[in-house]
């Protein structure tokens, strides 16, 4: 089979453009919030959607699976959810004397997990090999997951009732946090009328395809970063465990995400190499929740902890 030809950035940032566009047809969420979504799924990594009920988190992840012509699927979380309502279980077929696999919603391209919070920590923990090598491995039989492969996962900070808060080693395999918080004034009145007699989501769609979005993928390897790039990103990682306010800092797996999603971004602005200013503008989100603080902060410092490393370490 022929392989395709490598994009090069330009391609790729019209491909961006594309799904921005797109999805503001349907939901109108911050600028900075669609370019997060999008520099996650072409770094192929995974998006946690954090804000208050009612703001459009799950309408942005149904809107950005909706731009790309790839197999959706969505698992509403509760606490009764199984790991095997997830992944997919091994079931006896008594005509052939034999057990068969029948695959769970993993097996799509793009996976709305909605309020994951609300799954059960053994439930959680199905995907954590779905999510960090794009396989499961059920009864001794690997499976490989369809590629492109992203989870979108929302969930509820405020409410904590019937709620599981994720694990550090889970929230470390989500690429980024994103908030959506109120719309202005005239967005919001905007999105009454918009929304009076039907879902514009619903309306939406495909622009980009399976392949398109898979060579998009490989297109970063040609982002070029230089070595003093990567000391950066490594010395600011480095910078938040220095902080005195901080238990465990960004990890190394952390350093490595922030420099793929700065390639993302690069490319996504038409460029063949990473700036600065890339690792600048994605180290909130994509740094700031795996950030453990010591138990005598007051109040979630961690985003503030990150935009103060970001001023204190020169930029290479």
């Amino acid at each position: 089979m022929a392989t395709a030809p490598r994009l090069d950035p330009t391609e790729v940032a019209e491909i961006g453009s594309r799904l921005r566009e797109n999805i503001a047809l349907a939901v109108k969420a911050p600028d900075p919030v669609v370019r997060d979504l999008i520099v996650a799924l072409l770094a192929d990594g995974h998006v946690l959607i954090e804000d208050a009920p009612g703001v459009g988190k799950t309408a942005l992840a149904r809107a950005l699976a909706r731009s790309l012509e790839a197999e959706y699927a969505r698992v509403q979380c509760t606490s009764d959810l199984l790991p095997a309502d997830l992944v997919g279980t091994n079931v006896f077929n008594q005509r052939s004397a034999s057990f068969e696999f029948h695959p769970g919603p993993v097996f799509a391209n793009v996976v709305l997990v909605d309020e994951i919070n609300r799954a059960l920590p053994k439930t959680q923990s199905g995907l954590l090999e779905c999510m960090q090598e794009r396989q499961i491995t059920i009864d001794g039989t690997k499976h490989e997951l369809a590629r492109p492969f992203v989870v979108l996962a929302t969930q509820n900070p405020a409410e904590y009732e019937g709620t599981y808060p994720l694990p550090e080693a889970e929230l470390d395999r989500f690429m980024v946090r994103v908030s959506l918080g109120y719309p202005a004034a005239d967005a919001e009145a905007a999105m009454l009328a918009e929304h009076a007699d039907r879902d514009p989501v619903d309306d939406l769609r495909p622009v980009a395809e399976v392949a398109v979005v898979r060579n998009a993928q490989a297109a970063l390897a040609g982002i070029e970063a230089t070595e003093s790039l990567r000391s950066y990103v490594v010395a600011v990682c480095e910078a938040t465990r220095q902080d005195e306010r901080v238990e465990l800092g960004a990890s190394p797996r952390a350093g490595l995400m922030l420099f793929r999603a700065a390639k993302a971004l690069a490319a996504l602005d038409g460029r063949d190499h990473v700036l600065p200013d890339d690792v600048q503008a994605l180290a909130p989100t994509v740094l700031s929740h795996r950030l453990l603080l010591s138990f005598e902060v007051d109040g979630d410092q961690r985003e503030t902890v990150v935009r103060e490393a970001i001023d204190r370490v020169p930029a290479l």
